[in-house]
């Protein structure tokens, strides 16, 4: 048996005290690792062995080798008053990841935008950085949950190293449209995909962070092709693109679900056809939003996947803070007049088409707005903080979503916004960020008395952070002499000591 990727974990779900995790692994041979897995001692307390559920997720060639996906599954019983480490053991290496006490809130990193379009610029810049950050963060206090909103993998080169090179090369070709897509075009798309998962998640800065933080994720378009949704409808319904759409799918679901179905994917939500997911951690909600699936120039998600996301929302009385994890911005400046000016810049294709396929595009103001009204309801009707986390744009940010109208007991609801990205991707460059800053102190006025607007960064005189970084959650903890309830956000930069930070107050005390 020869180790070719993982460990990798991914969180199941919390209910009733319980923590499930899956760790996924890939290997080659006849004999399939030993995993063994068990809670490691505290105070007063022995090592308690855990029950360690086996699953076959794929076996298939590659390289001429064949390659097995295989997952592992633990449940563990959280203390009711103190974090939990986890030891687990695939044949003899020993990995941990901590679990947090019962009803706790969780401290979470979250990243976006993990590598480049072109692989070629990134060859002299260097890519563990901010992921070092990362791992000397959580040696000193534990992610619970490694939170991902998209752009996980990134497939452009496929376009150069497949038999797609005709594409790459004209890529308005109306004739491609109907061109059928061939069984060894098909074929090199699917060793591509999962090649380049294989490749990615084996660099030595992520797969310490994989194999020692669950992971919750979501895709964005490069995890499929870059722009997925929003192309016309003769490509985006054109064989081509379907298959490899399928393909993509395919692999997020082995690699980033731990499952081979939309059935099986952990925490989905029922009666919708895409992948939006959702749980309860103690006073904390998260929503993770799939925006890609059913994505289309006129639509950022389905109708079903809405009424099942607001469903799940509705039903969440209690929840004192909710998480909401949206790959692409709910707040950002309009792009209208960057885009014309990008136009008129040589190689600033990849940084336009970023920029056209956001929320502020005319068709999918609708969408939005609708969005934005139903969180502050919400918010309105059980006291609960909503915070949404995204990234996509390469830069660090603060949003907020505010209304002159809508309180919580006389206390007006703000929706913040936390920008992230990239853990990888390099910034903008130096005009876009100028015109970012231009235009950042412009307040946008939506109906009803909603408004939104992009904050400064608290002790600066800018609202962008403009170079790689991660976001790290706090929630206060009782043993800081910390017990009201905020949640401390922190930007962690590149070539940056101290991290940029905003407290988020909860609405009720």
């Amino acid at each position: 048996m020869a180790l070719v990727l993982g460990p990798i974990l991914k969180f199941c779900g919390c209910a009733d005290g319980m923590w499930a995790v899956s760790a996924l692994a890939v290997w080659t041979g006849e004999v399939a690792p030993a995993v063994t897995a068990a809670v490691l001692p505290g105070a007063a307390a022995e090592v308690r062995p855990l029950a360690v559920e086996s699953r076959r997720l794929r076996t298939r060639l590659h390289k001429r080798a064949v390659h097995v996906v295989e997952s592992w599954r633990f449940t563990i019983e959280q203390h009711a008053t103190r974090e939990q480490q986890v030891q687990y053991l695939v044949d003899g290496q020993a990995f941990t990841f901590t679990v947090p006490a019962r009803d706790s809130a969780p401290t979470c990193a979250y990243t976006s935008c993990n590598g480049f379009s072109d692989y070629k610029k990134m060859k002299d810049i260097p890519q563990d950085p901010v992921w070092n950050k990362m791992r000397d963060n959580h040696a000193q206090r534990p992610y619970h949950l490694l939170l991902m909103g998209g752009d996980q993998i990134y497939s452009d080169a496929m376009w150069t190293t497949t038999a797609l090179n005709d594409w790459a090369a004209a890529p308005n070709d109306k004739k491609l449209a109907n061109k059928p897509i061939t069984k060894t075009l098909q074929t090199e798309v699917d060793d591509f995909f999962f090649g380049n998962y294989l490749k990615v998640w084996a660099y030595p800065h992520v797969a310490r962070m994989f194999a020692t933080v669950p992971t919750v994720m979501m895709w964005d378009d490069h995890d499929i092709i870059d722009g997925w949704g929003s192309y016309p409808d003769k490509f985006q319904q054109s064989p081509v693109f379907k298959a490899i759409y399928n393909i993509a799918r395919d692999y997020f679901l082995l690699f980033q679900q731990h499952s081979t179905s939309e059935a099986d994917v952990p925490l989905r939500l029922p009666s919708q056809p895409g992948f939006t997911k959702a749980a309860r951690i103690g006073d904390y909600g998260l929503l993770v939003l799939d925006l890609r699936s059913e994505r289309s120039p006129e639509v950022v998600m389905g109708d079903q996947s809405w009424q099942a996301a607001y469903t799940w929302l509705e039903s969440q009385e209690d929840c004192k803070h909710l998480l909401i994890m949206s790959s692409i911005p709910v707040v950002h400046p309009d792009f209208s007049t960057l885009e014309m000016l990008l136009c008129a810049m040589p190689g600033q294709q990849e940084l336009e088409d970023d920029l056209k396929d956001h929320w502020l595009s005319r068709t999918h103001q609708w969408e939005r707005l609708r969005l934005i009204h139903r969180l502050q309801e919400w918010s309105q009707r059980t006291g609960g903080r909503v915070t949404i986390l995204s990234g996509d744009v390469h830069v660090g940010a603060i949003g907020a979503i505010e209304s002159s109208q809508k309180q919580y007991k006389g206390k007006p609801i703000t929706i913040h916004q936390l920008t992230s990205s990239g853990v990888v991707h390099p910034p903008p460059p130096a005009m876009a960020l100028f015109y970012l800053e231009h235009v950042g102190d412009k307040v946008e006025q939506l109906e009803g008395g909603i408004t939104t607007s992009m904050y400064k960064f608290p002790g600066t005189s800018h609202r962008y952070i403009g170079a790689r970084n991660y976001l790290s959650l706090e929630p206060d903890r009782i043993v800081d002499g910390r017990s009201r309830n905020r949640l401390w956000a922190n930007w962690y930069v590149e070539n940056e000591a101290q991290p940029y930070r905003q407290a988020i107050l909860p609405l009720t005390d």
